[in-house]
Order: structure tokens, then sequence, then C-alpha cells
């Protein structure tokens, strides 16, 4: 078996500091900008498959 070292309250700290950072980068809105572009490239494909 493997003999696993706890962790030190830093470890723990910056562990936790970036799930934080992490999570509210999950909860961001997406830019208008990239929604824009996204639709553009829905709207090729489809002209692409009525072709």
């Amino acid at each position: 078996m493997a003999h696993q070292k706890s962790k030190s309250s830093l470890e723990e700290q910056i562990e936790e500091n970036l799930r934080k950072v992490y999570q509210k980068t999950l909860e961001e809105e997406v830019p208008d900008r990239f929604l824009d572009l996204l639709e553009q490239l829905k709207e090729q494909d489809e002209q692409n498959d009525k072709s």
C-alpha cells in the first residue's frame, strides 16, 4: 500500500482557494461575442447541410 502524507494547512488553503477560483470561472456567463460566433457557425452549418 502507498503511504499518503497528510496535507499541510498551507496545501489545504491552496486547494480550497483554487477550487473557489475554478468554481467562479464555471459560473461566469459566456461573453456575447462568443455567443454571436456560435450562432454564425450554426447558421453556416445549416447552410452547408442544405447544399
